[in-house]
């Protein structure tokens, strides 16, 4: 098998979006499956991430070719709300255009059941629900000491930290993280992930006000690293994972502090229905402090609830994701999918 394995916009497309393709692209190379990162139908499969104009045309050449057409959802019109300046106005004709996009697929792959929802009132391309995974090679040593001494170091933070790993926007429950981090303020909070309120043009083009000033105008006890080159130095310094987003389609970080036996606090929201509140998180529709101080406080329920995160965890692992990825490539191409 030969898959045609292309991320449209990589190198400038980040964060878990990105992670997800490394995290296939991973699965592929472990399982022995030749793949080449150009479109092209000289494939037995070919498998979109991004929902761009060339993704497109090659999509319609494959389809009147024969070659079957996968395509990943990752991008939907409510995840793309609240992520940078004007995205909630271009959400808007974001919708139909997935729409239309998504239908020149054979079969679609959905990160979440919560996001096959929302798909389905897309398009009725088929679909599967199978996990961007995460990959526990990248988090190996999280938990060496001497890595927690230095980044805790590095940035002047007094354990148990609240945490936050990934970029820094409104969606993700930026408001929210800044608000909490004020009403706690004898608790060290840090978000690890990339930041740039008075960086370069385009950056401050992009960014929205709201998110500048709210980093500006954060508490003392209140951290944003910017963007930090090993992803275990977040998971060694962070002891609570403070994930208040508001719209997910999967949320890999969330899935690499749950492996790590980081216990989250969340946002209640469809998306972590899988999730049982008080078993493998702590779950709140608005004021957090009590369940971060639940946390904070006991160290015994912090254990515990970490602990069966990292259980929960398991089923997202890229071995049991593979699984999944390889037995729909080989439906494809028996005609079963």
């Amino acid at each position: 098998m030969k898959v045609s394995h292309y991320f449209e916009g990589e190198g400038t497309v980040t964060g878990g979006f990105a992670q997800s393709v490394n995290n296939q692209r991973t699965i592929l190379e472990r399982r022995g499956v030749e793949y080449t990162t150009e479109p092209t139908l000289d494939a037995d499969v070919l498998h979109l991430n991004n929902a761009g104009p060339r993704s497109i045309y090659y999509a319609k050449r494959a389809r009147r070719a024969g070659v079957p057409v996968v395509f990943h959802t990752h991008n939907t019109a409510a995840d793309f709300r609240e992520s940078f300046r004007f995205s909630n106005a271009l959400a808007r004709p974001l919708k139909p255009y997935l729409a239309w996009a998504y239908g020149h697929a054979d079969h679609l792959i959905c990160p979440s059941a919560h996001n096959q929802d929302v798909i389905e009132g897309y398009t009725d391309t088929p679909s599967t629900v199978i996990s961007n995974g995460f990959d526990a090679d990248r988090l190996a040593g999280w938990d060496d000491p001497d890595l927690r001494t230095e980044y805790l170091e590095r940035y002047d933070l007094e354990p148990p930290v609240v945490f936050m790993f990934g970029h820094v926007i409104k969606r993700k429950g930026l408001r929210t993280f800044v608000e909490t981090a004020r009403a706690l303020p004898d608790t060290d909070f840090a978000w690890f992930g990339y930041v740039n309120p008075t960086g370069g043009r385009l950056s401050g083009l992009l960014q929205p006000r709201e998110t500048k000033r709210l980093v500006r105008n954060s508490p003392p006890n209140c951290t944003f690293t910017g963007y930090i080159e090993d992803p275990r130095g977040a998971m060694a310094a962070g002891d609570v994972f403070f994930w208040p987003s508001t719209n997910e389609n999967e949320g890999m970080a969330l899935l690499e502090a749950m492996h790590c036996g980081k216990p989250p606090v969340i946002r209640s929201i469809p998306t972590y229905q899988w999730l049982e509140d008080g078993v493998d998180c702590l779950k709140a529709d608005g004021a957090f402090e009590s369940a971060l101080g639940r946390l904070l406080e006991e160290p015994a329920e912090r254990e515990r609830i970490g602990d069966n995160a990292a259980a929960t965890s398991e089923q997202f692992s890229l071995d049991r994701v593979g699984d999944e990825l390889l037995a729909l490539y080989e439906a494809l191409l028996e005609g079963d999918a």
